[in-house]
């Protein structure tokens, strides 16, 4: 279960231990970094069409993910704003000018197009496309380890990568409120507050969540948690660049386990460098819980 933690870290590690300082590579691979986002999103969206189960009780797996993330992602939002006013996040980066309202959610737009286009194309159930959840692992291996070439580029420590107390103080606050939002949408959906628990345990990682759930309540509650961190990660895609400017530990919490990986160079287009290693610290943390708590609440 945990050989996923592996797969994200060594590439990371073997990317940072790469010595390239010159501007033209570096500047590939933050071009490499952007177009790795919309790849990864085109095989979410095939992988998505080929989820078990999807046709049946399909107005009761999304009446379920949407009150689960709406109930999940509230509570974090509200304990983030708290924890942003009690212990302002000093940083040195400026956010460069935000392109226009009208532009951000064309950007946004564009992100869920992507997955749309994958989703019907995945629909087709074309034997070749049956091999895009491996597609998407390599293209994730593959951005990590252009993240871990950034990050060696621009001069950061080892230490200042996996120690960082703002990363830590961010995930405490996501996990308790992520848990007493599941127990609120438990409450709302009529179901066992375990059952609600569990669900809000993903914290973004949809791809463990839906096969954990789906073992253990069905294919409906599995198919919703599925649905409840996928839209948490599109969510804090979207909001990432109108949160950095004021409230970066709000745009960081709402990643969950993904500031990891994959909205990692999402926070760090955004926020600057001095973003990653939070961004890593918190999403190490969320990823190593998430397997536990779920496995503790399905139980």
């Amino acid at each position: 279960m945990y050989s996923g933690l592996l797969i994200i870290l060594v590439p990371l590690v073997v990317g940072w231990l790469l010595p390239l300082h010159k501007t033209a590579v570096l500047h590939l691979v933050n071009r490499l970094l952007s177009a790795m986002v919309y790849v990864i999103l085109f095989f979410m969206g095939i992988s998505l069409a080929f989820l078990d189960n999807l046709s049946s009780n399909l107005l009761t797996v999304f009446y379920t993910a949407l009150v689960a993330a709406l109930c999940i992602m509230l509570c974090n939002l509200l304990a983030l704003l708290w924890l942003e006013k009690r212990l302002p996040w000093q940083y040195t980066h400026k956010q460069e000018k935000l392109p226009s309202r009208l532009h951000m959610a064309l950007e946004s737009l564009k992100l869920c197009g992507v997955v749309v286009v994958g989703f019907l194309l995945g629909l087709t159930q074309w034997a070749f496309l049956h091999h895009a959840s491996a597609a998407s692992e390599y293209a994730l291996i593959f951005l990590l380890f252009l993240v871990g070439i950034q990050l060696r580029g621009s001069g950061m420590t080892l230490r200042q990568i996996i120690l960082n107390r703002r990363g830590m103080m961010v995930a405490c606050v996501v996990l308790v409120s992520a848990l007493t939002g599941g127990i609120i949408a438990a409450l709302l959906l009529g179901l066992p507050i375990k059952t609600g628990l569990a669900l809000a345990s993903g914290f973004g990682w949809y791809s463990l969540s839906g096969i954990l759930m789906t073992e253990a309540f069905g294919p409906v509650i599995g198919s919703a948690a599925f649905f409840n961190d996928l839209l948490r990660e599109l969510t804090a895609i979207m909001l990432i660049p109108v949160l950095i400017t004021r409230h970066r530990s709000s745009a960081l919490g709402l990643c969950g386990a993904t500031s990891m990986d994959f909205t990692l160079p999402v926070l760090q287009r955004a926020g600057g460098t001095e973003i990653v290693p939070a961004a890593i610290v918190h999403g190490f943390i969320m990823s190593l819980l998430a397997p536990v708590l779920i496995a503790l609440f399905s139980a």
